[in-house]
């Protein structure tokens, strides 16, 4: 069995990590590694993403952005809208 360790967390950390387990047998160490693992990317970017990131960029920069209040508004959810407080 490898080192183990104790690590401290808010109690509303842990309720997230209780949310995200596959099966309540899970444990946290199993959570955390998926996470990481997910959020790890060894792959560098390739030209297109790195050019879209740069639009995308480039449109905040001159104001071609929307809240997400609007676009839901245009989609006729204004239900999601109440019940989220957006």
């Amino acid at each position: 069995m490898s080192e183990v360790t104790t690590v401290r967390m808010r109690t509303d950390t842990k309720a997230l990590l209780d949310d995200l387990k596959i099966n309540p047998r899970e444990t946290y160490d199993d959570v955390v590694r998926r996470l990481a693992k997910l959020a790890y990317d060894d792959e560098p970017l390739t030209k297109d993403e790195i050019d879209a990131m740069e639009e995308g960029i480039a449109d905040i920069k001159a104001g071609r952005v929307r809240s997400l209040r609007d676009v839901m508004k245009d989609l006729g959810d204004d239900e999601v809208i109440k019940a989220r407080n957006l």
